[in-house]
């Protein structure tokens, strides 16, 4: 019986070494589309344009960083 039971689990081990080799593939890594590089650029720009204007806010600190 002990015998039949480690049939079974070697078994299961192989199948299960062999899902997992037919499951990994390659990651394909995508380029991003003009309407995402342009929304990237917009937030860019959002993010330049409040700190600008929180500078402009306090006259006493003249240093943008």
């Amino acid at each position: 019986m002990a015998n039949q039971l480690g049939n079974i689990v070697e078994t299961i081990k192989s199948k299960v070494r062999a899902m997992r080799k037919k499951t990994r593939k390659p990651y394909v890594k995508m380029d991003k589309s003009s309407s995402v590089k342009v929304e990237i650029r917009s937030r860019k720009a959002r993010k330049l344009i409040d700190e600008t204007m929180k500078v402009a806010d306090r006259p006493g600190k003249r240093t943008i960083s």
